[in-house]
């Protein structure tokens, strides 16, 4: 098997590479997340996962390199992870108003045939309406701080979700029916 790089320190990101058998080393990328939409979200989350991938593939001489970056958009507005407590609580608050869409961006590239891969996910999630006290007991037993959107589906927070549309996967961090689509056009079978 070839070496797999994960250009990421999400930890909800390598259990999900985890619970596919994918064996593979994290890195941490250094690039600058752009947050302003300017044309689609799609193209923008793919540009960011590009940035990270390319970033860690330079430190590399061979190898694969996964990125990914994930967004919630709630009418033309990006929400990426909180800044501060008080961010996270108008994040959390205005995603349970009205159903949102989850994007994830994903780069994959393969250093040694030098091959660049981009692809998105989008997900439409549906909240229960959240008052401001149960944001707050939220927030005592979970982080918002490392989340997109200020919650975590696969948690505690996933009591706030009526239903979704689309990839489970993808709200967590990395839709991996595509990412095996991605690296099967680069040789990579995870049934092989």
């Amino acid at each position: 098997m070839r070496k797999i790089i994960l250009a990421s320190q999400s930890k909800q990101r390598q259990r999900l590479l985890n619970q596919i058998g994918l064996k593979f080393v994290t890195a941490k990328s250094d690039a600058k997340e752009d947050m302003r939409l300017k044309g689609s979200c799609a193209k923008l989350v793919m540009s960011n996962a590009l940035k990270k991938a390319e970033d860690v593939a330079k430190r590399y001489g061979s190898g694969v390199v996964i990125a990914a970056d994930t967004v919630v958009l709630s009418g033309r507005k990006i929400i990426g992870k909180p800044k501060d407590l008080a961010d996270a609580f108008r994040t959390l608050k205005l995603i349970s108003r009205k159903p949102q869409w989850v994007y994830t961006g994903m780069a994959v590239i393969d250093i040694d045939n030098k091959k660049v891969l981009t692809d998105y996910e989008k997900t439409k999630i549906y909240m229960y309406r959240l008052s401001d006290r149960q944001i707050r007991n939220y927030f005592r037993k979970v982080s918002p701080m490392d989340k997109a959107g200020s919650f975590d589906i696969q948690g505690l927070g996933s009591i706030f979700i009526n239903r979704i549309e689309g990839c489970f996967n993808n709200v967590i961090g990395l839709p991996l029916a595509k990412l095996a689509k991605m690296l099967r056009r680069i040789g990579i079978d995870l049934f092989s």
